[in-house]
């Protein structure tokens, strides 16, 4: 087994913030191979959109230790942050938050993450029911959701008759995909 590597990744938001009080943090309890230092990025911005989160999760290394000075320099969002937490489990990289003690790769650091996970699939599925919820209330009083139409069905259709044309030959002859050529053609025989 080779010999645990120190990696840390620090985070401000913005400009007037320094990310010195978590270097010295890290640096008094952890001998650092690596820094990673994402200067002005919210945290509202998704891990792996973040330029030096995204290369330390490139650069990390199973038996690697990534230290950070708390949760939230993740993310702000539970489940951005589980997922940056994921991600380093599946590279087999332990992770240690110093602001709240936990280090996940201990037994109890790993029960926490499995009660946080169970929350954020709740979440998750929360989310999904608002969604359905809304998108039936409006299909109840009948807002078109989605993109506008850009073809009519009609004239498509009836043009592929008139013609006596293949769907591909349609599709050409209106510029629109064989899929969307045989959606106007189904609707149209429908309301016919």
């Amino acid at each position: 087994m080779s010999e645990t590597t120190f990696v840390a990744y620090l985070r401000v938001s913005t400009n007037d913030q320094t990310t010195e009080n978590q270097k010295l943090e890290i640096s008094k309890k952890y001998n650092i191979s690596k820094w990673f230092i994402d200067d002005n990025v919210s945290g509202s911005t998704p891990g792996l959109n973040r330029p030096a989160l995204s290369s330390l999760l490139n650069y990390i290394r199973e038996s690697d230790t990534l230290i950070i000075s708390s949760l939230d320099r993740l993310g702000r969002n539970l489940l951005d942050c589980l997922s940056t937490i994921e991600l380093l489990q599946q590279k087999n990289v332990a992770l240690i938050s110093l602001r709240e003690n936990i280090d996940f790769g201990t037994p109890q650091g790993k029960l926490l993450l499995h009660i946080m996970l169970s929350f954020s699939e709740m979440e998750k599925s929360i989310i999904k029911e608002r969604q359905l919820a809304g998108i039936q209330r409006c299909r109840n009083k009948g807002v078109h959701l989605g993109r506008k139409k850009t073809i009519n069905d009609q004239e498509v259709a009836k043009w592929r008759y008139d013609s006596g044309a293949s769907i591909r030959k349609t599709a050409l002859h209106f510029n629109i995909s064989t899929a969307s050529t045989s959606r106007a053609c189904r609707l149209y025989s429908k309301a016919s």
